[in-house]
């Protein structure tokens, strides 16, 4: 916490500077009640369903001027009762969400670098996931050339170790080891496309055989298309995977959604869509073939439904997906409002000769209120009806209710803002 303190000093010297600058200093405070009754997964037998408090705090301070931005989140996330209120103040569990400072060469070239949040496009791919409270960052060097307001052109490299070392190091947490990606998008007046590459590496180690110790790389590469036509809004993902998985078996795989919205008046907007990710024969061998797509760092919790049965944590090597899915939002006034979402789910291969491939059909309702512009309430309500196909991949047979609700209250004040003059950089 010390450091903290020394930073937040150096942060307000520097907006002294004569040139542009602005300081700002927000924070979030973000409770979550669950109660968990199969989410994820069927509900066991003999099992009691679960309870619980998360909660998310962060403080975060902004700086930019004409030369420079900074930006610098510190997080922690907990579950109410996990740690005494008596622990020492050294375990008091805060980390850095990001930490990273972009320099501005010129009004068209950046170099963003440090720890920080990665989000394109409908983040299919490459997203935050801030549904979980405690969200995803990276540590990446992160070049950006923009030769026009409606072309950007990202290139992205990460590379991770677990600690310094002298000699060859491996990285053994279950971490990523290194990737780089290339990333452009095009707008005009009612269509945007971005095109994608990723090259993702995973480190293999052989506890028996240091020798073949390897990281393995697979290539994602594909396609986003959004356009807005009048009261209709349309969107498209198309991306292919190859290369290896950590086992070294061949991938390829595909994912494919197309989804349109309607605003069919100023209080009601209506869905529809389809998506498909590739997937293996349920109970068949690789044979060296791995043809399930895997999207890697995608905010999984925005598609295939809220209660996360696929592709959350769970659901890659196996069987794929087709979820059909529609929606409905209504607007009470502009504080209020209400969502429901559907989804029936397929698998894209055979579960069985004589299985249907039939996985199950989801609800999803969920209510936001806005207090006032610092304060925001949402709850929310899922049921996951279950089928034999749904039973078999998630080896559970117990024909249990599965259903899961929650209510989160978002509190995000301006603690501190300080501008000493306007800025011409349209960034």
């Amino acid at each position: 916490m010390k450091n903290l303190k020394y930073l937040f000093f150096l942060l307000l010297l520097l907006v002294l500077e004569p040139m542009f600058a602005q300081f700002t200093v927000d924070a979030q405070i973000r409770p979550r009640f669950e109660y968990r009754h199969g989410y994820k997964s069927p509900f066991p037998d003999n099992a009691d369903p679960a309870t619980f408090v998360s909660q998310r705090t962060r403080l975060n301070f902004g700086y930019q001027s004409e030369l420079l931005h900074f930006y610098l989140s510190a997080q922690d996330v907990r579950v109410w009762g996990e740690v005494s209120g008596s622990t020492p103040i050294n375990n008091d569990g805060i980390t850095v969400h990001e930490a990273w400072g972009e320099i501005l060469f010129s009004p068209q070239l950046f170099l963003k670098i440090g720890r920080q949040e990665i989000a394109y496009d409908d983040e299919r791919m490459m997203g935050s996931s801030d549904w979980g409270q405690q969200a995803r960052s990276h540590d990446v060097a992160l070049l950006k050339l923009r030769p026009s307001l409606s072309f950007k052109v990202h290139l992205g490299v990460a590379y991770n170790q677990d600690k310094e070392a002298l000699t060859g190091n491996l990285l053994t947490d279950n971490n990523y080891k290194s990737f780089q990606y290339l990333w452009f998008h095009k707008d005009w007046e009612k269509w945007n496309t971005s095109f994608l590459f990723l090259n993702n590496g995973l480190q293999y180690i052989d506890e028996l055989d240091p020798s073949q110790n390897s990281t393995r790389y697979s290539q994602t590469a594909g396609f986003h298309i959004g356009s807005q036509l009048s009261k209709i809004n349309l969107s498209s993902n198309l991306y292919y995977q190859f290369g290896k998985d950590l086992a070294n078996n061949n991938i390829n795989a595909y994912l494919f959604s197309v989804q349109g919205n309607y605003a069919a008046s100023e209080k009601i907007k209506l869905g529809l869509g389809g998506e498909i990710l590739s997937g293996n024969d349920y109970g068949t061998p690789k044979d060296g073939k791995n043809h399930s797509f895997n999207p890697i760092y995608g905010t999984n919790h925005k598609f295939n439904g809220l209660m996360d049965y696929f592709y959350a944590g769970n659901h890659t090597d196996n069987v794929g997906l087709i979820d059909i899915f529609g929606s409905a939002n209504y607007s009470f006034n502009s504080k209020s409002g209400i969502i429901l979402n559907f989804h029936k789910f397929f698998a894209a291969s055979e579960i069985d000769s004589d299985i249907s491939k039939d996985l199950g059909f989801e609800i999803d309702l969920v209510t936001s209120y806005s207090l006032n512009k610092f304060v925001g309430i949402k709850a929310g309500y899922s049921r996951f009806f279950t089928s034999e196909g749904t039973e078999i991949i998630k080896n559970n047979y117990d024909g249990n209710r599965n259903d899961w609700a929650w209510i989160m209250i978002s509190i995000n004040p301006v603690l501190f803002k300080w501008q000493a003059a306007e800025s011409t950089n349209n960034l």
